[in-house]
């Protein structure tokens, strides 16, 4: 049965920078609504991230969203990015009195700046990728992202040879536990005595700490090691490098984005998440009045979530490990094959 999507969002930018980025910024009703548009006018989009649209990962995805929004509508698009909670506000509130129709805010950790913008201006769609809080006008994206890291586990179970995995993670929140214990699921689904660790960094985008973590794991004896980062997803890719260079038989594992071409030499693979396809499916779906009060779930069974094996490292698989990893995907799309999933958003469902 095919899922769809929900989304998270929030930040700001300087209300006079953006009000002239967006032409004019309508005076609204009292702070109720959105600023007044001609009929026909084009789509406006924005989107929010806490984090560089350069960390070929989690941003860079949402930024290609974007501009397919662009390509895909025709829509007026405008990116920020946003570092801390009070500049979340200040963006939801300046974009949204610039008239602008959907926000995409782009992480966990916008979710209550998001509620407070959609209770403010009701008129103003607000999507929250990997949200957990849900209002008429405030749309959790849920990335089952968890499904393609179940897949990549799978690989680190088949290509480990001392028996050990890891994770190295940013922000220990719900999205991220979840494809943790899927990966590990999935690593034991192959191999069923495999010993699994995961260190969470505290950041998203600390090259050097997940270098270290990464580091630590190899010298526990860990040989696959995955990541849930942003742009530190660099120092996981280093770390393996460098200890390969060493003589150690160690591979890494993309995740968030097909990062295969980032590291050809030490990735395996990538659990991808095809954020703009998401973000071009669940607008098409707000345009149609379908999206609201509700979350909005994307996975393997709609095509936005996968693993893509690394076509230069495909000859090292194991002969029967592609066969294994379609018959997970059957299983994931029909729903037979059940896997570790954390849920955090009230009524969400599967």
């Amino acid at each position: 049965m095919s899922r769809r999507m929900r989304v998270r969002m929030a930040g700001w930018g300087a209300v006079s920078a953006l009000a002239l980025a967006a032409g004019c910024v309508g005076g609204g009703d009292g702070g109720h609504g959105t600023a007044d548009r001609s009929e026909g006018a084009p789509l406006r989009v924005a989107l929010l991230t806490a984090g560089p649209v350069s960390d070929a990962g989690w941003y860079a995805g949402a930024y290609e969203g974007l501009l397919a929004l662009r390509d895909t509508f025709g829509a007026e698009i405008s990116h920020q990015q946003t570092r801390t909670p009070g500049e979340y506000d200040e963006a939801f509130f300046s974009y949204a009195s610039a008239g602008y129709d959907l926000i995409f805010a782009h992480g966990f950790e916008y979710q209550d700046a998001a509620i407070r913008a959609g209770e403010r201006f009701p008129d103003v769609t607000i999507v929250v990728s990997a949200g957990g809080r849900v209002s008429d006008n405030v749309v959790p994206l849920i990335f089952q992202l968890e499904e393609g890291s179940y897949l990549a586990g799978m690989v680190a179970g088949a290509f480990t040879r001392t028996g050990r995995v890891g994770m190295v993670g940013g922000v220990k929140i719900p999205p991220a536990e979840g494809t943790w214990l899927a990966f590990e699921a999935g690593a034991r689904a192959e191999r069923p005595d495999v010993a699994a660790t995961v260190t969470w960094i505290g950041s998203w985008d600390d090259v050097a700490a997940a270098k270290e973590a990464a580091l630590a794991l190899i010298e526990q004896g860990a040989d696959v090691i995955i990541h849930n980062t942003d742009a530190a997803s660099f120092g996981v890719f280093q770390a393996v490098r460098e200890a390969r260079e060493r003589g150690r038989e160690v591979w890494a594992l993309g995740m968030n984005r097909d990062q295969n071409a980032v590291a050809p030499d030490v990735i395996l693979g990538s659990a991808v998440i095809r954020i703009a396809e998401a973000f071009v499916e669940i607008t098409r779906e707000w345009r149609a009045g379908r999206v609201g009060g509700a979350p909005y779930f994307a996975g393997y069974g709609n095509g936005v979530v996968d693993f893509v094996p690394n076509p230069e490292q495909i000859d090292a698989y194991p002969p029967d490990l592609l066969q294994h990893l379609d018959a997970a995907r059957r299983g994931l799309a029909d729903g037979s094959l059940e896997i570790p999933r954390v849920r955090f958003v009230e009524g969400a469902g599967g």
